[in-house]
């Protein structure tokens, strides 16, 4: 049986990754999370523990709100995870639980981009795809404003690029998830 770090056990709650997308752009706190998440305070505070506890999280603020003190979270930029090989199964469930949310709240109308890949590449192409798909993600967030900033559009996206088998793995020999 494979052990999960705590790290990629807290990516693995669509909740918490949908957290961390709205952390990319500015600090954000449980109150503000339950807002937009439209779950519990109490059920978003959790979630932030379990990103912090993580270290995918870092205090970014401190505000003082009526007589207490609101802290603000933000996602560490630089977070890890499509190298992580020993999680792929994981991490495509969540992944894939956030698309069919994200795809349901879809403007029809609106222009998009979807494609579904299985293709074989050269070494060389892989390794240079690879990296200009790296930096338009890295754009992608580097671009990114705090949840319903006047003047910008929400956009959802998933994008999980690995190179795979010839063949699936025998049933024997299938990743432990």
């Amino acid at each position: 049986m494979t052990t999960i770090d705590p790290m990629l056990r807290a990516l693995a709650h669509p909740t918490r990754l949908r957290m961390m997308s709205l952390m990319w752009a500015a600090p954000q706190s449980a109150t503000d999370l339950a807002r937009e998440l439209e779950i519990s305070h109490a059920l978003a505070s959790h979630h932030l523990r379990r990103l912090d506890a993580a270290g995918l999280v870092e205090l970014g603020e401190t505000r003082v709100r009526k007589g207490g003190t609101e802290r603000r979270y933000r996602a560490v930029h630089g977070t890890p995870l499509s190298d992580r090989g020993d999680a792929t199964a994981l991490l495509a469930e969540t992944l894939a639980h956030n698309l069919r949310e994200r795809a349901a709240r879809r403007v029809h109308e609106g222009p998009g981009v979807t494609s579904d890949v299985e293709l074989w590449l050269t070494p060389a192409d892989w390794d240079a795809l690879r990296v200009r798909m790296a930096a338009l993600l890295a754009d992608l967030h580097a671009a990114a404003r705090p949840p319903h900033t006047p003047g910008t559009v929400g956009i959802g996206g998933t994008v999980m690029l690995f190179p795979v088998h010839e063949e699936p793995p025998p049933p024997g020999e299938r990743p432990a998830r």
